[in-house]
């Protein structure tokens, strides 16, 4: 579960929400000055493992690091890099908020849309389901196998 920050977090709030948080979760902030002090702690005390994440009024990722050891941040030609990497993490944090929020997604060919979760498989139309903008970043098993 995401440990959050309050605003006038000190350096020992950061140190033990950092030793506290949990795998596949986030110690998160909402203020610059915190994300900041944050990342410093990480780095001082050498926690690895560790995801630091700057969310807005929402709850959503605007930026985020996560501290690895060196011998984990060394990408070889079969993985994404640690920027590549870290986007990917954003994404699954939002698509962890689709899947709060009741919203599921499809895959049609080359095309993404989102619906409600509670929508029945022969109900499925375009009346119920929103074109997601993917910018040519989705594509569908189609494209890739031929």
């Amino acid at each position: 579960m995401d440990i959050y920050l309050e605003k006038n977090a000190t350096y020992e709030d950061v140190l033990e929400a950092i030793r506290e948080v949990g795998a596949n979760a986030a110690v998160c902030c909402t203020e610059d000055a915190v994300f900041a002090l944050a990342k410093d702690v990480l780095v001082k005390e050498k926690q690895a493992g560790v995801t630091v994440q700057l969310v807005d009024e929402q709850g959503f990722a605007i930026r985020q690091v996560t501290s690895k050891t060196p011998e984990e941040d060394r990408p070889t030609d079969c993985q994404l890099s640690t920027r590549q990497a870290s986007v990917v993490r954003a994404l699954e944090k939002v698509l962890m908020h689709c899947k709060k929020e009741g919203v599921q997604l499809v895959g049609y060919s080359d095309e993404l849309v989102a619906m409600p979760a509670e929508v029945d498989p022969e109900d499925v139309s375009p009346a119920v389901a929103l074109d997601v903008e993917t910018f040519g970043v989705y594509r569908g098993a189609d494209a890739i196998i031929k």
